[in-house]
């Protein structure tokens, strides 16, 4: 069995690495936004034209990576949202959110300091994480029925 995994979330880390490292050997493929910051943040008016305004400047932004971040969660079977520590990621919340309402098993990943913040978000999880290496682990016993150790 394949499992294809979207790695949404914070992108200031090598998170999503790490965790395909330690998936290695394994039957995933993985999926993912658009990482480079500055690419997704002028997507829009890059494609459509520039904005004046900041807000309709982010809102082609918003519109056009939202065309990748919806279908790379509906393909997925396994969406994973990570939750970095210096930045509110409100877009990996909407992102947990939209996973959730589709019925996606849904791993989250943060720090413990977070879990009173997220503690909704944590509650539609199947497992809430810390490390990338908890989720590798999680996805090699869905795959393999072999616990770590």
């Amino acid at each position: 069995m394949t499992l294809k995994v979207y790695l949404s979330g914070e992108i200031h880390t090598s998170w999503r690495e790490d965790l395909i490292a330690a998936c290695d050997g394994l039957d995933v493929k993985f999926d993912a936004p658009v990482t480079d910051h500055g690419a997704s943040d002028d997507c829009g008016v890059a494609i459509l034209g520039a904005e004046d305004n900041k807000f309709w400047h982010d809102h082609k932004g918003a519109k056009v990576n939202a065309i990748r971040t919806r279908k790379g969660i509906e393909d997925a079977d396994v969406v994973v949202v990570r939750f970095g520590e210096k930045y509110k990621q409100w877009n990996a919340a909407f992102d947990a959110g939209y996973a959730a309402a589709l019925g996606k098993s849904l791993i989250v990943m943060h720090q413990a300091e977070h879990q009173h913040a997220l503690k909704e978000v944590d509650a539609a999880a199947l497992a809430v994480t810390e490390t990338p290496e908890q989720v590798a682990q999680i996805l090699r016993y869905v795959l393999t029925s072999v616990l770590p150790g």
